[in-house]
């Protein structure tokens, strides 16, 4: 075993917090099913291992960023996993939005066989993954939050540690999902009605931006990814989606209803039946000007 830290998944955000890692001095030993993800670490002569069990054999300390609950329960306990890979006392940091319960299932089941397990997703998005600004929202022993804390203050600007019950981090980043997640339809809506009244979609952020109508959608994702009418802000339709699943799942789980969050998840099940399912989440406004007859663009750019 060398002191290599290990990473899973050189997605839209583990790619960029792989290179941070790699860029304060950390020796990495990378995986993914990707060819094309693996690549540009190739390049950099970063050592590639040819499973996740060939990671958690390489090194102590594994970090993983993965797209669904399903690909986390694979890469931690399935054939060729991590958990047939890692000595007792190893530790997992699970950057993904897994889910409660599949947390909960991978850290009982790594923790069996004497492996510590820190959930701890984040947010951001890839922005804030390639500049460090991430919050992090870790669960799981103080000394596996210890032990990891180094490496999560890397890519992470505000690291929290909610929780010694892995699974509570999953329930915060969820919840956090679910607000951002309403911001951005109901800020579609507003948008497109002030657009269809003629107002300049500018003038009306710099107005809510000051007024008690802001949020994160009129701050920074219209802004940057919607009056720029680029829809690059660095996360798929589809997998906002699946959060607002696994919110919703949570919801009932905890037996509280959800009224205006069911609304917002029928929002995201249109853009997927719309079609959007791989294009930028913040693309869903584009429904609601389809709806409207009106675009949310500044006016010299009409």
């Amino acid at each position: 075993m060398t002191d290599a830290v290990g990473f899973i998944g050189l997605g839209q955000m583990g790619s960029r917090m792989a290179r941070r890692l790699l860029e304060r001095g950390y020796s990495l030993v990378v995986y993914d099913i990707s060819p094309q993800a693996l690549a540009p670490f190739q390049e950099m002569s970063v050592p590639v291992a040819g499973s996740p069990r060939e990671v958690g054999e390489r090194c102590s300390i594994v970090l993983a960023s993965l797209p669904t609950p399903q690909s986390v329960a694979e890469v931690a306990l399935g054939e060729g996993g991590l958990r047939e890979g890692m000595a007792p006392g190893s530790l997992f940091v699970d950057l993904s939005t897994t889910g409660v319960e599949v947390e909960e299932q991978v850290a009982s089941a790594l923790s069996a066989q004497g492996i510590e397990c820190l959930d701890a997703p984040v947010s951001g998005g890839a922005r804030g993954a390639q500049e460090g600004t991430l919050s992090v929202m870790a669960a799981g022993s103080r000394a596996a939050f210890k032990r990891a804390y180094p490496l999560l203050q890397v890519i992470g600007r505000h690291v929290f540690h909610v929780s010694d019950h892995p699974g509570h981090g999953q329930a915060l980043k969820l919840i956090n999902n679910l607000l951002s997640a309403t911001a951005m339809a109901a800020t579609s809506e507003a948008l497109v009605v002030a657009a269809k009244m003629g107002l300049d979609p500018e003038e009306v952020l710099r107005v809510l931006n000051v007024s008690s109508g802001r949020n994160t959608a009129t701050e920074d994702k219209f802004p940057r990814a919607v009056l720029t009418r680029r829809f690059d802000y660095g996360f798929r339709t589809e997998l906002l989606h699946k959060d607002i699943s696994l919110a919703s799942a949570l919801a009932r789980r905890a037996g509280v209803p959800l009224i205006v969050g069911r609304a917002v998840e029928l929002v995201w099940e249109l853009a997927m039946r719309e079609g959007l399912a791989e294009e930028d989440f913040t693309s869903v406004v584009t429904l609601y000007e389809r709806w409207g007859g009106a675009e949310v663009a500044p006016r010299e750019a009409r």
